[in-house]
């Protein structure tokens, strides 16, 4: 059996994405930013079935995970995938996989 060695910060990495793609609203707005491209707060709001203040919610933790980045338009924030991020999910498929 091959053995992982796995770090203290890959693992706290793991647990703080994998956090944030645990609720599928997440998981949809993650899908949505990657078809459409950067979206404004109240556009990705308007498409889930969810209060504003849950949106805003499940955005904060998207950004705390770094998973989307946000810039200032406006008086509004515009929310853009950041596919970079997703190498934790890489590395560890990866690594189950063997």
């Amino acid at each position: 059996m091959k053995k992982i060695a796995i770090s203290k910060k890959e693992l706290i990495d793991y647990e703080i994405v994998f956090h944030a793609l645990s609720y599928v609203s997440r998981r949809y707005i993650l899908f949505r930013l990657s078809q459409k491209g950067p979206m404004l707060g109240g556009e990705i709001a308007d498409e889930l079935p969810c209060s504003w203040p849950t949106t805003t919610s499940h955005l904060q933790t998207l950004e705390k995970a770094g998973l989307v980045t946000v810039k200032k338009q406006g008086r509004e924030q515009l929310y853009e995938i950041n596919k970079s991020r997703l190498s934790v999910v890489e590395k560890w498929i990866k690594d189950v996989k063997g």
